[in-house]
C-alpha cells in the first residue's frame, strides 16, 4: 500500500512541481505542503481532541470514580452512565483515528524522500550457502525485492525490482545472477541503453555480510564460495541524492559526522527540527493550566528526539521534509487553540484557571514576610 501510494500518487505531485521549479530541494517543500494541507482536517481532529481532553481528563477520571462507586452492584447502569460520560466530553481515544488514517499517507512520503532521487536505492538479498551435496534437496523458489520507483532523467522514471529466480539458497559452487527488471519484464539495462549517460544509474554491487562465503562481479553475478550466510547489496544512484539546496550541501547526505568531519548542514536541519518540535509543544498549550509533569515532557522529548536524529541515519532531503512538516504543525496548533471550545469544556477551563490563580496567589502570601525564621508558624497569631 505504502508503495502505491508512492508511485501514484506522491511522486507524480513530486513531478508536476519539478516541472514548475526545476528544484528538488523546492520541490520537497512544496510535496511536504501539499500533503499537509490535504492531510489538515485529519491533523486537526487529532489537535482538537488532544486539547479537549487535556481540559476535560481531570473532571473525567473524578466523575468515572465517583459512577464505578456508586454502581459498583450494577454493572449496566454503570456502564450506561460511562457512556453518558463520553457522549459529554468524547472519548480520549477520538483522536487516535485521524492519526491512524493518516499514518500510511505519511509513512509513503518518508519513503518517497528516502528513495529515487533523493538517494541512493539500495536492493538487498540475503543468502544462504549450503554443501553442494544439499542443495538438491531445496526446492528453488524466486526472490524477488520490493519496487523501488527508479529516476533515469529529471522527469522520468520506471518502476525496478531486483530478483534472483532461483531463489537465496545456493550451493557451494553455484552461481547465480541478479536481474533488475521493470514490472512489465523489461531489464534495466534494456531501459539504460535508451537513456544519454544512462552507464552512471548501472548498480554497484558489494557483499555486506559474508565476505568469504559469497562474492558478487560488477555485473551482479553472485559465486558461492562455502557454507554460511552472507547479504549482497546493489545501490542505484539518486539522481538528485548529491544535488544541493540552499545550505545543504547534498540532499541525499547521511549522518551527522562522516569520515571525520561534522556535516553542518545535517546538524542545522536537525537543530531546527528539535526547536520546530519544542515551538509546537508549547504551542499545544497556550491557554491552559499549568501540568507540571507535562512541562517536564515538552522540554525533554525534543531533546531525546533530537539528539537520536542527531546519529539516525537519515538522509538530508528526508530531514527537510521533517522540518517543514513540524513548522507547518505548529502553524497548525496555533490557530487550533485559538478556536473557541464548546460551552461546557470552556466552563471547565475557567474554572481550572481561576484555581491557578488562587493557588498562585496563595503561594505569593505564602512567600511574603521574609523576616520570619524557618521554624516560626505562618499565622499572626499573639
Amino acid at each position: 500500500m505504502i508503495g502505491y501510494i508512492s508511485d501514484n500518487l506522491l511522486i507524480p505531485i513530486l513531478d508536476f512541481f519539478y516541472g514548475l521549479v526545476p528544484s528538488y530541494g523546492l520541490a520537497i517543500v512544496a510535496l511536504t505542503v501539499v500533503i499537509r494541507l490535504a492531510l489538515f482536517p485529519l491533523s486537526a481532529g487529532s489537535i482538537r481532541s488532544a486539547r479537549r481532553m487535556r481540559i476535560a481528563q481531570p473532571v473525567m477520571q473524578k466523575r468515572q470514580a465517583d459512577i464505578k462507586s456508586r454502581f459498583a452492584n450494577n454493572p449496566q447502569k454503570q456502564q450506561e452512565e460511562l457512556q453518558k460520560l463520553m457522549k459529554e466530553f468524547g472519548s480520549p481515544l477520538a483522536g487516535c483515528l485521524p492519526l491512524l488514517v493518516q499514518m500510511p499517507i505519511l509513512f509513503a512520503l518518508f519513503a518517497t524522500l528516502r528513495g529515487s532521487p533523493f538517494a541512493d536505492v539500495p536492493y538487498t538479498f540475503n543468502l544462504k550457502v549450503l554443501p553442494a551435496d544439499q542443495i538438491a534437496a531445496v526446492e528453488p523458489k524466486p526472490f524477488n525485492t520490493a519496487s523501488h520507483s527508479i529516476f533515469i532523467t529529471e522527469t522520468d522514471h520506471v518502476p525496478v525490482i531486483g530478483s534472483l529466480p532461483g531463489g537465496t539458497k545456493l550451493g557451494a559452487g553455484d552461481s547465480a545472477k541478479i536481474q533488475l527488471q521493470t514490472k512489465t519484464g523489461e531489464s534495466f539495462s534494456q531501459v539504460l541503453s535508451g537513456v544519454s549517460d544512462g552507464q552512471k544509474f548501472q548498480p554497484d554491487w558489494s557483499v555486506t555480510k559474508g565476505d568469504g562465503v559469497v562474492s558478487v562481479a560488477a555485473d551482479g553475478t553472485i559465486k558461492a564460495i562455502t557454507p554460511g550466510d552472507a547479504t549482497v547489496e546493489g545501490k542505484i544512484p539518486g539522481i538528485a541524492a548529491r544535488s544541493g539546496f540552499l545550505f545543504i550541501k547534498a540532499l541525499g547526505q547521511v549522518g551527522f559526522y562522516t569520515d571525520g568531519a561534522v556535516n553542518w548542514d545535517i546538524a542545522i536541519l536537525v537543530g531546527g527540527f528539535g526547536l520546530s518540535l519544542f515551538a509546537s509543544q508549547l504551542l499545544s498549550g497556550m491557554g491552559m493550566p499549568a501540568n507540571p509533569q507535562q512541562s517536564t515532557a515538552n522540554k525533554i522529548t525534543p531533546v531525546m528526539i533530537t539528539g537520536m536524529f542527531l546519529f539516525f541515519p537519515l538522509p538530508a532531503g528526508v530531514l527537510l521534509y521533517m522540518v517543514i512538516a513540524n513548522i507547518f504543525q505548529a502553524g497548525q496548533t496555533f490557530l487550533l487553540t485559538r478556536e473557541a471550545l464548546p460551552d461546557n469544556l470552556q466552563t471547565i477551563l475557567d474554572d481550572q484557571m481561576k484555581q491557578k490563580k488562587t493557588a498562585g496567589a496563595t503561594a505569593g502570601a505564602g512567600g511574603q514576610g521574609g523576616s520570619r525564621l524557618p521554624f516560626e508558624p505562618r499565622g499572626g497569631s499573639k
